[in-house]
């Protein structure tokens, strides 16, 4: 009786020894696992979003192994117990529900499993249609495997109708009444097959096993390229509204093809570089922009990653490279699915300067080490279309399982190359375990130091050609000419550039910029030939193109490279050019370009004058006539002082006191007033400030008087005035009533 062959166990035993050429990529890394973080962040409510967004996050955290919150796990547990509980629930939220439990080990009672299930097949019984098909089985499958126990009795005539939903071409349609077949729908059909023939309790017609081996055969006959080895699968004539994408559609098959391969025997006649070449399309996304996207992208990888199983078999040698192991237990042969091996480069640039190394990685598509095995550099490809054969053996650092090679004895210039590598297995019986893609081809630049050599700049008479001034130019530091030309003349400007090894170097980018004191710029690629780079402007030719500007030109020389580590944009000097005047007709230069962030700059300070100062006296006139006005008030405080202060018929009650005393503080504030509004308290103010703090409000409110202010407060202590000083003289006038009839 012959076993069940292990998954893809030969599903890639033809094309291990042909591939084409290709380029690698980079495996999973951190920045897939921080990728994958960010796209499936939590919403506000702790959730993850419906069913399918919740399995999809779920799952890809396990394979990456992302740590997440408890309370994101008891969330999804929660919606997946409410969805299994639920009597309205739909087969494909029992679906999703199932495998969110599954993933996540949330605790469902297992009368809602029977309850789910029960319901799940009696789906199966009344539909025709592939969806329900791949959400009822799967969520059987599912519950299966979370160790409840589950059996589809009736799994021949439900492998039939499934299969009987299948074209010639490989594809699937979607129900009985689908007119195009669909990739995708591929994709889960084979899935949906490999499901029934876990869940059945009998072996399934081995006949329809070989034709699904067949429609798998011609699925991957419609597979598409790229030309660097990249594989993947689209849709053909699908309506808008079914088309998925390269990216779901490739996913599709890749699950469906890997599950079914799981569960049944015998070979698949798929060339291995085509599963290599799905690999590296998956890789070749890098981080993904959707959470759909890096769900299909990292549980595609994982796939081709894990394919890989270890069963026991009797009669199977023929299809396995067997590995026999004895002892009083076991007798076992060890088949494993071909896992793709991918070649990258940690840097793609290379220093002559540094003396870098190249550095070859070949691991899985998850970064996994690979089994011992030699890496050779077989081929040079130069941009100049110069191939030199080489068969260098790189050497392997076991420390950082990387494979490497001193590029100093290749006598390789800077430049752009593709480089072709061989990679071959040291044990012969991995050929049946692994692929490598046979040649692979990787792209580096190496950069070096370039030589700038015999610069020269100068002007020349436009009909003799012999130059009038020359000056040597150091390009690799800073230099200031001057120069000067009328149209009549020539500007030549010319340098040689050599690499490393002395051989000519043509930069990509070799320019020569004149920008006028208006801000017009022009711009001249400056041609090389030979070994030398040479451009002559005539000005006679250019006056139009020079808008007949004449006046300062600054030369700026600009020379770089992607493999030049010295590239420069050095300013030369200036040049004073002397062009005619225009015509009529003349063009006009551009406009130029203004700074939309200008109108936010300072503006400048508006400085008005309503009138023109009139003629004053000089200065000292002026202060002796202020000494003048002041003589009279001077004259009255000596009186003062010589009559003296009369303080007799000042009140001796408290209550006249008071008002008598208010009076005199009143008539003090009114002639404080006039003084601060003449003077405009400017020289006033800082003496208070310094001497009273206290009263710095009130200064402040008198700083800026003019006449309506000080009318203002003049108002209001006239008021003041007024009633303190009526309550005073109305004490005196009843004192001198009284001594006068006394």
């Amino acid at each position: 009786m012959a076993w069940r062959l292990p998954p893809l166990a030969v599903l890639l035993l033809l094309g291990v020894t042909v591939a084409p050429l290709s380029s690698a990529v980079r495996p999973v890394s951190d920045a897939h696992r921080s990728a994958a973080a960010e796209l499936f962040a939590a919403f506000p409510d702790g959730s993850l979003g419906d069913l399918e967004t919740t399995y999809e996050a779920v799952s890809t955290f396990k394979i990456l192994g992302v740590q997440k919150d408890k309370i994101l796990d008891g969330k999804a547990c929660k919606l997946a117990s409410d969805t299994l509980s639920s009597s309205s629930s739909s087969a494909k939220d029992l679906f999703h529900a199932v495998r969110i439990s599954g993933v996540l080990g949330c605790s469902i009672d297992a009368g809602v499993y029977d309850d789910v299930a029960s319901r799940l097949k009696a789906v199966i019984k009344d539909t025709n249609s592939l969806l329900e098909f791949y959400y009822s089985v799967g969520g059987l499958l599912s519950l299966k495997e979370q160790g409840h126990s589950v059996v589809l009795s009736d799994a021949d005539n439900t492998f039939h109708a499934i299969k009987a939903l299948s074209q010639s071409d490989g594809r699937w349609r979607y129900d009985t009444n689908s007119a195009e077949s669909s990739t995708f729908a591929a994709g889960i059909a084979l899935e949906a097959l490999a499901r029934v023939v876990s869940l059945s309790d009998a072996e399934v017609d081995p006949s329809m096993i070989g034709v699904v081996k067949n429609d798998i055969v011609k699925l991957f006959g419609t597979i598409k390229t790229y030309d660097d080895g990249t594989f993947y699968f689209d849709e053909k004539n699908v309506d808008a509204t079914e088309y998925k994408g390269p990216i779901t559609t490739s996913a599709s098959v890749v699950r469906g093809v890997t599950s079914f391969a799981n569960v049944v025997s015998g070979k698949f006649n798929i060339p291995g570089e085509k599963i290599l070449g799905l690999g590296k399309f998956f890789l070749g996304i890098g981080l993904p922009g959707s959470a759909k996207d890096c769900f299909n992208q990292i549980e595609s990888l994982s796939l081709l990653e894990n394919n890989r199983q270890v069963t026991i078999f009797l009669d199977i040698f023929e299809d396995c490279a067997p590995h026999i192991y004895f002892n009083a237990y076991l007798f076992s042969a060890i088949c494993r699915v071909f896992v793709p091996l991918i070649l990258s480069l940690p840097s793609k640039v290379l220093s002559l300067t540094s003396k870098d190394q190249l550095k070859v990685e070949v691991t899985t598509v998850f970064g996994s080490a690979a089994p011992p095995l030699r890496v050779n550099l077989v081929q040079i490809l130069g941009s100049d279309s110069k191939v030199i054969t080489t068969d260098k053996e790189l050497q392997f650092d076991l420390d950082n399982n990387v494979h490497y090679l001193d590029i100093a004895p290749l006598k390789i210039d800077v430049g752009k190359y593709s480089l072709v590598f061989e990679i071959s297995l040291q044990d012969p019986e991995h050929e049946t375990v692994y692929t490598t893609g046979g040649r692979n081809t990787e792209t580096v630049v190496v950069t070096g130091l370039i030589s700038v050599d015999k610069a020269e700049i100068g002007i020349a008479e436009n009909d003799a050609g012999t130059l009038e001034s020359v000056e040597k130019l150091d390009l690799l530091k800073d230099t200031k000419i001057s120069l000067s030309a009328n149209h009549l003349q020539k500007l030549r400007l010319s340098f040689q550039l050599a690499t490393p090894h002395g051989r000519t170097f043509k930069p990509h980018q070799v320019f020569l910029k004149l920008k006028h004191e208006s801000g017009v710029e022009h711009l001249f690629v400056v041609p090389g030939s030979a070994r030398q780079f040479k451009i002559v402007l005539d000005f006679l030719g250019l006056v139009e193109k020079f808008y007949y500007l004449s006046g300062r030109y600054d030369l700026e020389l600009s020379v770089g490279d992607a493999s030049m580590e010295n590239s420069f944009l050095r300013a030369l000097g200036y040049l004073e050019l002397d062009l005619p005047e225009p015509s009529e007709k003349a063009p006009r230069p551009p406009a130029q370009a203004v700074d939309p962030l200008a109108k936010f700059a300072p503006q400048k300070e508006i400085s008005h004058i309503f009138r023109v100062p009139e003629k004053r006296p000089p200065k000292e006139v002026s202060l002796a006539f202020t000494g003048l006005t002041l003589l009279p008030f001077i004259g009255f405080l000596i009186g003062l002082m010589r009559l003296g202060v009369n303080l007799k018929n000042f009140p001796s009650l408290p209550g006249p006191a008071a008002f008598a005393s208010l009076f005199h503080a009143g008539i003090g504030a009114v002639l404080l007033l006039y003084v601060l509004f003449w003077v405009k308290v400017s020289v006033l103010v800082a003496n208070i400030i310094a001497l009273a703090k206290h009263l710095l409000m009130f200064i402040l409110l008198l700083e800026q008087l003019d006449l309506f202010t000080t009318l203002k407060y003049l108002g209001f202590l006239s008021v003041f005035l007024v009633f303190v000083g009526h309550r005073a003289l109305s004490y005196l006038s009843s004192t001198s009533m009284k001594q006068k009839t006394a």
